[in-house]
């Protein structure tokens, strides 16, 4: 395809119209949208930020609208009755932040006048907030004589703004409780509602009793409603591709997953615009806006940081989420930073999960964001020392790195962490340290003998880490597990030289005291 046939990046447009008759590249997302109008009613779906929600929504209400013209050419075209159009509600909670429970009702009054505007409903008698939403709804269905379409974009931004303040988050919990509960009993007048958010607030919390909301979000059906799949990276956006690595940037950008491993991964849209357009490689979507409080979070649980890539976790745990009650894997998946990479049911009905990184940018850019929390300064000049030593395959060179690496670790983190943080702290820092600078690495790399506990392959040469924490002398038994299990065997047929190196902690120095190496041509 030439360039004549290229077309504008919809980069941050969230506005189906303009998308859509601005020449901008469009994945359709309409068979998606056809099947969930015609299965329910009331829907629910959570995925993480900048992963087209928004756009959902406006297309939906387009589609509500019945403005024909916006869908020529797309799959529910000639599927859908154009004669037939609703009035829509739309409700936004993505501008802003709201630290008070009087700036929300400010906010929802506000949105609630522009919606009457809109509708041309002049009637308005003004009460308390369900009493005007409640007011809206009705006034809409005898207007236009159809039941009425309610559609709320980042439904718990509000919240989540507030989420390390937990008696904030409460109140503006309340507010919007305050708003949601008008859906349940305004059902004779609805059509269709939505909401879409980021996290999966409990509806005992914040829906009271809304307990026909239909939460999509592992649904199967709807695992590709949001993102871009491999087939639209290779025909929708085939002439964005020549000068890229396309195995790169399935490596950097898909990997995203809702539900079972079969069904299809998805890419960031907002990484793959960006990359299209900068022509370079960059951790676009984490840069975007990561949540300080993540990395709070995870220092202070004192969270495993080679445990992130293989998490074993029940569906409970996966949604457990309100402002006083968050799980680490429910926060870390529906923020986006961990992903299903397969779900088993040993029982009908009982589903285990695990988790893990979806992708090299969230890998690479998360695990150099914990380096500070870990006790590592100057992050980015260990970064470039480590590439050196492992570009030049410089294992003396290693180890003295490392070395210096642990003892520099200031005597302050110790004091303020529990005991119990030691021993998983140095094997903490050895892998977040290496998949910070975006290397190839396993954790807990799988052979028939057993697993070792990390393993890198770069520059043609492979690397095989057992890690052991001792009292005070070394022991020389990580390099022998790695020989005696013949952790090296399925490398082999790579031919590539194989580093075998057993990393021994002292406990008692906080430091490496061993650092056995054996190579394998």
């Amino acid at each position: 395809m030439t360039d004549a046939h290229r077309r504008k990046l919809p980069i941050g447009i969230q506005t189906f119209s303009d998308i859509r008759e601005g020449n901008y590249y469009y994945v359709d997302k309409t068979p998606h949208i056809e099947r969930l109008i015609n299965q329910n009613k009331y829907y629910f779906l959570s995925r993480p930020r900048r992963f087209g929600k928004s756009l959902l929504l406006d297309t939906l209400r387009c589609l509500f609208e019945g403005r024909q013209a916006l869908f020529e050419g797309l799959y529910i075209h000639d599927k859908w009755d154009w004669q037939q159009r609703y009035p829509v509600i739309r409700i936004s909670f993505a501008d802003g932040v709201m630290q008070s429970r009087e700036g929300l009702d400010e906010r929802i009054r506000e949105q609630l006048r522009v919606q009457r505007e809109q509708l041309g409903i002049t009637q308005h008698h003004k009460t308390d907030i369900p009493g005007e939403f409640s007011a809206l709804i009705r006034a809409a269905h005898q207007q236009y004589g159809q039941r009425i379409v309610v559609l709320i974009d980042e439904y718990d931004k509000p919240i989540l703004d507030n989420i390390l303040v937990p008696e904030q988050a409460r109140e503006l919990r309340e507010g919007l409780k305050n708003l949601y509960s008008v859906i349940k009993d305004a059902d004779p007048h609805l059509h269709f509602v939505l909401l879409t958010g980021v996290s999966k607030f409990s509806k005992v919390s914040l829906f009271s009793g809304l307990n026909n909301l239909n939460d999509i979000t592992l649904d199967a059906p709807f695992s590709t409603i949001c993102g871009y799949t491999d087939e639209d990276i290779d025909t929708v956006f085939t002439s964005e591709l020549p000068g890229l690595d396309r195995e790169a940037i399935r490596q950097w950008y898909n990997g995203y997953r809702w539900g079972s491993s079969e069904i299809a991964s998805v890419y960031n849209p907002f990484d793959v615009l960006l990359l299209f357009q900068k022509r370079e490689f960059g951790p676009y979507w984490f840069e975007s806006a990561t949540p300080t409080f993540l990395v709070d979070i995870l220092k202070q649980r004192g969270v495993f940081t080679p445990s992130l890539d293989h998490w074993e976790t029940e569906y409970e745990l996966l949604s457990q989420f309100d402002v006083d009650q968050i799980s680490t894997e429910g926060l870390l998946f529906q923020t986006g930073y961990l992903t299903i990479q397969q779900v088993e049911e040993p029982l009908v009905g009982y589903r285990q999960y695990t988790l893990g990184f979806p992708n090299r940018e969230v890998e690479t850019s998360l695990n150099h964001a914990l380096l500070p929390s870990l006790g590592v300064e100057n992050a980015p000049r260990e970064r470039r020392t480590l590439f050196r030593h492992l570009s030049q395959h410089d294992l003396s060179g290693l180890e003295v790195h490392l070395k210096a690496l642990y003892a520099g670790l200031p005597h302050d983190w110790y004091r303020n962490n529990p005991i119990a943080k030691y021993e998983g702290h140095y094997a903490s820092v050895f892998y977040s340290h290496f998949a910070a600078l975006g290397l190839d690495v396993t954790v807990e790399d799988a052979s028939h003998h057993g697993k070792v506990d990390m393993s890198v392959d770069f520059g043609g040469h492979i690397y095989l880490f057992e890690f052991k924490v001792v009292e005070q002398l070394p022991e020389g038994t990580a390099l022998a597990q790695i020989k005696h299990k013949g952790y090296a065997d399925k490398h082999h047929a790579s031919g590539k030289p194989i580093h075998l190196i057993g990393v021994e902690f002292s406990s008692a120095q906080r430091q490496i005291v061993a650092f056995d190496v054996e190579t394998l041509a």
